[in-house]
């Protein structure tokens, strides 16, 4: 094996001596390796990337809450299991100015692209529920803010406001449009924040990134093992998490989908995600489930905001793969937006039936 990977692992503590260290997914924030050791045991390590600037914070919040979830649960893998250096510690800096972290392998799991049926969209809604009811009694505010204002919707329209007056690449004339768009719906988008600084939605521990390939499932059935990419968990709302499930799975087109024809959300999908969710998470109070349908609208049109500042900025955040990207992901955005407004009474129903 690579003397570089052995002299990192020798910090850590393994079962017996490493064999092998390969690179492992497809992951763009950090470098992810698959470890193996004599015994056959599985860890996977891997190198924090520099979009994180305090590790630290970073890692309090991911050990605090891996650690909370396993008192909750009698599964071994029902939660991430960080792995400590042989100096107690639940990260590695080397002498490179690197940071690394390991973890258990999780053993008869696999992760899901996309869903290849409605069940695993329903299983996703059962992983994420179940995250938010175990911790449900943590503290949240006693976790790092490490991406500060991430969800706060009223900050994403000052930053548009921002660029629009330097409009550094001359494209906010191209986009009226767009721009029109969201500033129509800027009062509502920033009801969930106004709720909660007036005390009528709790803060919450939240994921923040809940994509289907963030949840791991049982090869054997497909049921949910556990949430996984705990890098974005912050204190939040609970709206952020279901409304961005929605946002991205129940869309019936790619986030960059030029034909609008194609992009709608899906109502059934909807249904199943807050049937699931609801379950799992029978804790949330009746003003969070109300909201439900309020945290899908607002979370879709953060983020198509987000692109549309990014486009009008010269495309300095988001990676794009061809120069009108990020404008056709805000337009797939807004069209999301747009079938919810004529679907709201519908979406209100399901939520009031808990998508029975």
């Amino acid at each position: 094996m690579d003397a570089f990977f052995s002299d990192i692992l020798s910090n850590f503590w393994l079962d017996s001596e490493p064999v092998s260290c390969g690179p492992f997914g497809c992951g763009h924030v950090n470098k992810t390796y698959l470890v193996c050791t004599k015994t056959g045991h599985r860890y996977i390590m891997q190198m924090i990337g520099p979009a994180f600037k305090d590790v630290h914070a970073l890692q309090d919040n991911i050990r605090a809450v891996t650690e909370h979830l396993h008192s909750k649960t009698p599964e071994k893998h029902g939660a991430l299991t960080l792995v400590p250096t042989t100096e107690g510690e639940d990260h590695y800096h080397d002498n490179n100015g690197h940071t690394w972290r390991l973890f258990e392998f999780i053993e008869d799991g696999i992760c899901l692209e996309s869903a290849e049926t409605p069940m695993d969209f329903y299983n996703a809604a059962i992983a994420f529920g179940t995250f938010q009811q175990q911790l449900n009694d943590f503290p949240a505010e006693t976790l790092h803010e490490t991406i500060p204002l991430f969800h706060n919707t009223p900050n994403r329209y000052k930053q548009l406001r921002d660029v629009l007056e330097r409009d550094p690449m001359g494209r906010a004339k191209d986009v009226q449009e767009e721009i029109a768009f969201a500033l129509a719906r800027e009062e509502k988008a920033g009801q969930l924040i106004a709720l909660l600084e007036a005390g009528e939605l709790p803060l919450r521990v939240t994921h923040n990134d809940t994509k289907l390939n963030n949840v791991m499932f049982r090869a054997s059935d497909r049921t949910p093992l556990c949430v996984m990419d705990l890098d974005t968990t912050m204190p939040g709302l609970s709206a952020y998490d279901f409304g961005d499930a929605i946002r991205f799975g129940a869309s019936t087109a790619a986030e960059d989908e030029k034909d609008l024809n194609l992009v709608r959300m899906d109502l059934e999908l909807f249904r199943l995600f807050t049937k699931g969710y609801l379950e799992a998470c029978p804790g949330l109070t009746p003003k969070e489930i109300e909201v439900l349908p309020l945290a899908a609208f607002t979370m879709t049109l953060e983020c198509g905001v987000r692109f549309l500042t990014d486009y009008i900025d010269g495309d300095n955040y988001f990676s794009i793969h061809y120069p009108e990207q990020n404008l056709d992901r805000c337009h797939t955005q807004f069209k999301l937006v747009a079938d919810m407004e004529t679907k709201w009474e519908q979406m209100a129903q399901i939520v009031e039936k808990r998508g029975m």
